[in-house]
């Protein structure tokens, strides 16, 4: 059997604030089409587009705290484009949600980050100290703790001050739901938070009902799902939340369907076609997942103007990735070339999982001289890395497929 490795991309990443209605009734129509404007570049990986839309918006709505969320939603998720921590194959081991490559940010985007967080949460706790009720600061409130979470856990890699502002984001949320039932957007973050803490293992566990969390994976997915279904501002991010659940447990079927509908309103985001290659793969379906692949790379190949940013080897990688998995070693064995070739030019972690894999498949293929060497440069490559440390292993015993649970 082969092991898959599962994409947590948005697991602990759920808070973002798109507040349309909020902002309907207190900003005129060309503000909040600037926000809508803003995530449509968002969500089709076009974040110095997206950045100069909230920039834009923000400007004319200085005191709306959603518009410096959304400032610092796009700082993040730009960093960890460049960093390649939003892809499929960057996910491995057994505890995928406590194993997330660090994202290297300059200090001028963490500086930035910083300041627009800072000034959200001034905003919202100014609103909040007017009316304790307002459902709309509580809300942007929890996004911002969501969001410095995030940053803290994937940048700073500081556990301790992540933990504490994911808590703080659920308990904003949690106190809508007090206060309105019917307000389904605030549902995402207390599900995520059931899903990931009934997804880890024991001790962890525990101590998320330590820190108040009673749910379980079953009942944060129904959340989830509702979202989804009955969202007004938070549904696009419930379907890129539940194609990760669902590829996690085990059933990705119920994720093509999503991923087909996310190309189909972003066509210009690259990684789904990635992703829903992935489901396909793991369906079994290595044929469709192939397909997938290879219009998407009849579309860089052709010119096209949006896949400018994409490069070629990426989409080698993720072929070879499922040729590998399928056993097709031979064309495994030309993408993982082309992709380690170009390595100095690809994030850290595609180049140093190129390198790792090319090793294995050298072992695979009885070619111990070639694989130690790739594996020597997956260890000079980025030698602190998981992928790094997995390839020390091949050093002493050659990479070999597993009866079960794969390799």
């Amino acid at each position: 059997m082969r092991r898959r490795a599962y994409n947590v991309r948005l697991l602990p990443n759920p808070f973002r604030s798109l507040a349309f209605a909020a902002l309907c009734a207190a900003a005129g129509v060309a503000q909040v089409d600037l926000v809508s404007a803003g995530y449509q570049h968002f969500y089709n990986l076009r974040y110095e587009q997206a950045l100069g839309a909230f920039t834009a918006y923000a400007a004319q709505a200085p005191a709306d705290p959603n518009a410096f969320n959304h400032i610092a939603h796009a700082i993040l998720y730009r960093d960890m484009l460049h960093a390649g921590a939003l892809e499929t194959e960057l996910v491995t081991g057994n505890n995928p949600f406590l194993r997330r490559p660090k994202v290297n940010a300059s200090p001028d985007d963490q500086r930035r980050f910083d300041q627009n967080i800072g000034h959200a949460v001034e905003l919202a706790q100014a609103r909040l100290k007017r009316n304790s009720r307002d459902t709309g600061a509580l809300y942007s409130l929890g996004v911002s703790y969501g969001l410095r979470a995030n940053y803290n856990f994937l940048v700073r890699q500081a556990w301790r001050d992540s933990l504490r502002d994911a808590t703080l984001a659920r308990r904003a949320h949690s106190r809508i739901l007090e206060i309105d039932p019917s307000f389904v957007d605030a549902r995402m973050v207390p599900g995520m938070h059931d899903y990931i803490i009934g997804s880890l293992p024991l001790p962890w566990r525990l101590l998320g009902f330590l820190m108040g969390f009673r749910g379980g994976r079953e009942e944060g997915i129904r959340a989830v799902e509702l979202v989804a279904k009955k969202g007004r501002t938070n549904n696009v991010d419930a379907e890129f939340v539940l194609c990760a659940i669902y590829r996690r447990e085990r059933n990705p079927k119920l994720a093509v369907p999503l991923v087909q509908d996310l190309m189909r309103r972003f066509p210009d985001n690259y990684l789904l076609p990635m992703e829903l290659a992935q489901m396909y793969s793991d369906t079994g379906d290595k044929k469709s997942a192939l397909a997938a692949l290879a219009l998407l790379r009849a579309r860089k190949t052709s010119g096209a103007p949006s896949l400018a940013a994409l490069r070629l080897e990426k989409i080698c990688f993720a072929e070879g990735t499922i040729q590998f998995w399928y056993n097709d070693l031979e064309p495994a064995l030309a993408n993982m070339k082309q992709t380690a070739a170009a390595a100095g030019e690809l994030d850290l972690n595609t180049g140093v999982l190129a390198w790792m894999r090319l090793g294995q498949i050298h072992d695979l293929r009885g070619e111990r001289p070639q694989a130690l060497e790739a594996y020597h440069q997956a260890i000079r490559y980025a030698p602190d890395s998981d992928a790094a440390r997995e390839a020390r292993q091949y050093l002493t015993t050659p990479y070999r497929r597993k009866r079960s649970g794969g390799g």
